[in-house]
């Protein structure tokens, strides 16, 4: 952007001989016809551009593909490179600017590059950064095989246009915009050295950029500010700062044209200290001089004579001194000030299109003046403005001031003019869609800054011409633009039209939900205009996108919602754990939470043995975790009962997820069954025997009781005790019971009977709850009856094997188990 000194224009005439005639659009062979239909192959399909009813894609039919391309001859690249260049002004040619204090950067840079290395020219707005890449381009023809392509990097935020305008930079592909896979394996062959100039994009884009073209040297140009490349990136970075005093002397002594007073040798010094020695501010400064000895010179000359009445200037009395330093450091204002009338409507107009100044041809339509075409290389001079790719805008800082001093107050007026005149001009059929796409930025600062009535007139006119010229980037904003605009206008029919072009570039960029979106909304606002033949347009695009999605579901099949073979079969999913490591947190005891059910396992598990918990404790024991965890699910009757499996996504989900699913007919419960030898119990099956030894429990203890009150004797006070001599030997052994029950509680009276042998319970004492015992069986109280016979036990046996107690989540506890002989029951009397 900075061409502020040592540029040399290869189109720049060394002489003072006429300039060569900008190419018309006769000479153009696209210029052949007024039809504006444009046939293109965007990847997979050709698109044509019908800027009527809207563009109509379909695919490309068999044999049509387009074939490989080839690159593109020297020649053809160098006539590429200049035609990228800034037009050519009418009028002398500005005198070259030396080249001061850059020969190491110079030779550093062209170093790097034959090497292959990637090199970040850093440097402020006004540093000459522009001027140094070309004199780096000058000096790199002939190190890469693809030689050297020049880009602008102004408002591009994405590496995807850039690998698209590299791609036809290189290759001879007129009228084909490859897909995505295609542009990055040919991309990937070319070998060139990049310059990018304005760089505004760094970290992941960058990356992404020269990952796709590995063997490219790039030297990016960029201001501090932009965002750097990731450290994974491998790019040098060099910095360009300001010139010394003596350069900027020099540089001022050839912008004047004579040497320097001392008087503006000590000026310059000081501009120097307070502009850190940019060039830029010292082609300005030269520009103020320049003006300064006009304006002396005149003054001396005609000192008797009238001013002329056809003069576009006043003439100033007296001697015109020197700037002062702030004028010197900020010299927009005074410089527009001694520029004709033609650069002053310009500049306004330029400050209407955020800096973009439209190109030297369009001058005179918009000023009003047949000679404002000459008004561009009169503000080139003064450094008011600086080359921008194929364009020229507003330099760093001249913008601001400009507005600051009321440049911007008609700022509404001029946007409203230019894009008038704009949508006049992409719509002429002797304008080339290249022309356009060489205008984008002032035809989108321009369509910004106008009426909804005169936007939706230049969006409608340009956007063809963008889509023809494969200037997406600019298609995609003028119809977004375009959109709104229609929309608060009320014009419907545009609307859609906006909105079918929109479905069409997503289509052909692989974009499938924007696509459906835009053409459903294309369909409907044309639906309710009746437009027929657009909405057979937008349904055939829109049956493209169906089909994009099916062969993408296709590619790529959905999950199956099915459960594994055994537990479909019973309708039971079961979900493996992994099993855990670390110990769960402790948590408090429940008491009224009933216990879950427990799912039957598959296969045995094991388990592991953990200590006992004291009687009364809070914290709730560690629960063994098992290899497998099974989930009871309860299975739904599908709405469509299909007897073939389903194909679709829909047909999956429809099954998996109905819209009125029906609880499947509800089964039998289980009967207990005696689990299979080398098989433990599941969980239901350890409820079920809990239960059953409980009962038993209640039945001996009944009967044990109704065998003591048939004694002869009188009741005893106390309840009968049981008298034994076993041979008793504990041993812990690891029990399940449930984690709800409530902790033992010690008896109240004297010390505790001796325990029974397993499988007997003693009688309780009237008038006292029976304590809990060690296993928490129930021990009911019997009712009171007449004496009966007194009937003895059956003995039991001698080893009998403990019930378990389990529960739904089981908690492992410690108990006794004691073995001995039979036991005999006898009354006790009273002592």
């Amino acid at each position: 952007m900075d061409r502020t000194h040592g540029q040399t224009e290869q189109h720049e005439q060394p002489t003072g001989g006429p300039a060569p005639a900008a190419p018309t659009a006769a000479a153009t062979p696209a210029a052949a016809g007024p039809a504006r239909v444009v046939s293109l192959t965007a990847g997979g399909f050709a698109l044509t551009v019908n800027p009527v009813d809207g563009s109509e894609i379909e695919p490309l039919r068999p044999g049509t593909e387009p074939a490989r391309p080839a690159k593109r001859a020297a020649a053809d690249r160098a006539a590429r490179a200049a035609a990228a260049r800034p037009p050519v002004l009418p009028g002398p040619a500005a005198p070259a600017r030396p080249l001061l204090e850059r020969e190491e950067e110079r030779e550093r840079l062209v170093r790097l590059l034959g090497r292959g290395r990637s090199v970040r020219l850093t440097g402020p707005s006004g540093s000459g950064r522009s001027a140094l890449l070309d004199a780096v381009a000058d000096r790199c023809e002939g190190l890469a095989p693809d030689g050297v392509v020049r880009f602008s990097g102004y408002g591009q935020q994405q590496p995807g246009e850039l690998l698209h305008a590299l791609y036809a930079a290189v290759y001879e592909a007129d009228q084909q915009r490859p897909g995505r896979a295609e542009l990055l394996a040919r991309v990937r062959e070319i070998g060139a050295v990049v310059l990018l100039d304005d760089l505004e994009m760094g970290g992941s884009a960058l990356d992404e950029l020269m990952r796709a073209t590995p063997e490219c040297a790039y030297l990016l140009a960029a201001t501090p500010d932009t965002r750097a490349p990731s450290d994974d990136s491998h790019v040098e970075e060099v910095f360009l700062g300001g010139l010394g005093k003596a350069d900027c002397l020099e540089l001022l002594e050839a912008g004047v044209g004579r040497p320097l007073t001392d008087e503006e040798t000590a000026w310059a010094g000081d501009l120097r200290f307070a502009s850190e020695g940019l060039p830029l501010r010292f082609v300005q400064a030269a520009a103020l001089l320049r003006q300064r000895d006009e304006l002396n010179h005149h003054a001396e000359d005609d000192e008797e004579e009238e001013p002329g009445v056809f003069e576009e200037r006043p003439r100033d009395a007296g001697h015109v001194p020197l700037p002062t330093l702030a004028e010197g450091a900020a010299p927009a204002e005074l410089l527009a000030s001694r520029v004709s009338e033609s650069a002053r409507a310009a500049l306004r107009i330029a400050c209407a299109l955020g800096g973009e100044l439209p190109h030297h041809a369009h001058l005179p339509a918009l000023v009003g003046d047949t000679h404002a075409d000459t008004a561009v290389a009169e503000l080139l001079a003064c450094g008011l403005l600086t080359p921008v790719g194929t364009r020229y805008r507003l330099a760093s800082g001249v913008a601001r001031q400009l507005e600051e001093v009321g440049y911007g107050d008609t700022a509404s007026e001029e946007a409203r003019t230019a894009a008038r005149h704009y949508a006049w001009w992409t719509g002429h059929a002797s304008v080339v869609p290249e022309r356009v796409a060489a205008e984008a930025d002032a035809v989108l600062a321009a369509l910004a800054g106008a009426d909804v009535v005169a936007a939706v007139l230049l969006a409608r006119t340009a956007a063809p011409a963008f889509a023809a010229s494969l200037h997406w980037e600019a298609w995609e904003r003028v119809l977004r633009s375009g959109a709104e605009a229609a929309r608060k206008a009320g014009e419907v029919a545009e609307q859609a039209y906006f909105h079918h072009e929109l479905g069409v570039l997503a289509l052909c960029e692989e974009r499938l939900d924007r696509a459906r979106a835009e053409l459903e909304t294309s369909i409907g606002l044309r639906g309710a205009l009746a437009d027929k033949r657009g909405t057979v347009a937008g349904r055939r695009a829109l049956a493209l996108v169906v089909d994009g999605e099916t062969a993408g579901a296709a590619a790529s099949p959905p999950l199956r919602l099915e459960a594994p073979g055994g537990a479909a079969a019973a309708g039971e999913a079961v979900t493996v754990a992994t099993p855990a490591t670390a110990a769960p947190k402790a948590a408090p005891l429940s008491k009224a939470a009933p216990a879950p059910k427990a799912a039957p396992v598959a296969s045995e598990a094991p388990t592991t043995k953990v200590a006992p918990v004291a009687p009364g404790s809070r914290v709730a024991p560690v629960v063994p975790v098992s290899a497998e965890a099974v989930t009871r699910m309860t299975p739904v009757v599908p709405v469509t009962g299909r007897s073939d499996a389903p194909t679709t996504l829909s047909e999956v989900f429809e099954d998996a997820f109905p819209l009125n699913p029906k609880p499947a007919p509800p089964t039998a419960p289980r009967p207990a069954t005696t689990p299979a030898p080398g098989r433990r119990p599941g969980g239901r099956r350890l409820v079920l025997l809990a239960g059953a030894g409980a009962l038993a429990v209640v039945a001996l203890g009944t009967v044990v009781s109704l065998a003591l009150s048939s004694s002869d004797s009188a009741p005893p006070e106390q309840g009968p005790a049981v008298s034994s001599t076993p041979t008793v030997t504990e041993s812990a052994t690891t029990t399940v019971n449930s984690g709800i029950d409530p902790a033992p509680e010690p008896p109240v009276s004297a010390p505790p009977a001796e325990t029974s042998a397993p499988g007997q319970s003693a009688a309780p004492t009237p008038g006292r709850s029976p304590a809990r015992t060690p296993s928490r069986r129930p021990s009911p109280t019997p009712p009171k009856s007449p004496p009966t016979t007194p009937v003895s036990p059956a003995p039991t046996t001698a080893d009998p094997s403990p019930t378990p107690t389990v529960t739904g989540e089981p908690t492992p506890t410690t108990t006794t188990t004691q073995t001995g002989t039979a036991t005999s029951v006898s009354p006790v009397t009273d002592r």
